[in-house]
């Protein structure tokens, strides 16, 4: 750890979700580049979105993961888009249901957001192994 960086309390629950889905060598690689400017950050989101909202009960994860694609494709957040769409597959989500969540966003996102959604859907779908 740099001079900078701090102990993180993060919350367990919440910490095993996010490394479930997103993959520990992506979590262990943003958690081991935290410091002093995002270290409030990662344990706000370890314990709100992932402990608070991916742990409830009332949605699978498939169904999370196929709101969490049209959220980021409705806002053009791409590189979330990507990390995302690898979760989709790690969640259980086919090939064919995220094509399927993509044209759906084309509708109620906008045909731009869905060309730039499409065009990282192709690369990610694409890799040998995109739930790695």
């Amino acid at each position: 750890m740099s001079s900078e960086q701090r102990e993180l309390d993060l919350d367990p629950a919440g910490l095993a979700v996010r490394r479930e889905v997103l993959g520990a060598r992506h979590v262990d690689t943003t958690i081991a580049a935290v410091d002093d400017v995002t270290g409030d950050y990662q344990e706000l989101i370890t314990r709100y979105a992932w402990g608070g909202i991916w742990t409830r009960p009332g949605l699978d994860r498939r169904m999370r993961s196929a709101i969490t694609l049209t959220a980021l494709i409705a806002h053009g957040h791409l590189t979330e888009l990507e990390m995302h769409l690898r979760a989709a597959l790690r969640n259980g989500l086919t090939r064919e249901e995220i094509v399927e969540v993509l044209l759906q966003s084309a509708i109620y996102c906008g045909v731009p957001a869905a060309n730039s959604a499409f065009a990282v859907a192709k690369r990610v779908l694409a890799e040998d192994d995109p739930t790695a």
